[in-house]
């Protein structure tokens, strides 16, 4: 029976019902431009994440290839 109360609770709770408020367009503004802030972190974050150990890959890999014609040059003159 608790069991029912609760999920009758939850259910009740998450139906939406009839608001009457107002956003103005300054609050309105600042909370889209907030949101969209989030975002533009959320997703630089993750491209930081993914491009520095990339970059850190690609150089160690050039400088590898750049030694072994070095090397290369070296010995065949």
């Amino acid at each position: 029976m608790t069991r029912l109360w609760i999920l009758a609770f939850g259910l009740v709770s998450l139906a939406p019902g009839v608001t009457h408020a107002y956003i103005g367009p300054g609050a309105g503004i600042s909370a889209i431009g907030s949101l969209l802030t989030l975002i533009a972190a959320v997703l630089l974050a993750a491209v930081g994440f993914v491009w520095y150990p990339a970059k850190r890959l690609l150089k160690n890999r050039q400088k590898a290839h750049t030694k072994a014609l070095e090397k290369e040059a070296a010995g065949s003159s």
